[in-house]
């Protein structure tokens, strides 16, 4: 049961975090080589952090991949909630 859970498109929100400004091109190049998983985005800027809001649809093995992509970018902070069931 849990190799079929694992293999299953999930939806997810994926919050990043930006607390420096030269992390952007590298965070847009990760986003846009998974655009075919991205179903929105939102972007908020606050004086002491820039966030980023996604919809994510993929398998968790896809949702972890991207996340820890976007995790080793100095200056950035991921979280992900992921919904229990399609």
């Amino acid at each position: 049961m849990e190799n079929k859970e694992k293999n299953e498109d999930r939806v997810g929100l994926v919050g990043i975090f930006v607390n420096d400004k030269e992390a952007y091109k590298s965070i847009q190049g990760v986003i846009s080589l998974n655009s075919n998983k991205i179903f929105g985005r939102a972007g908020f800027n606050i004086p002491e952090v820039t966030v980023i809001v996604l919809l994510f649809r993929g398998t968790t093995d896809e949702i972890g991949a991207f996340t820890g992509k976007l995790g080793k970018i100095k200056g950035v902070q991921v979280k992900t909630l992921l919904k229990k069931e399609l």
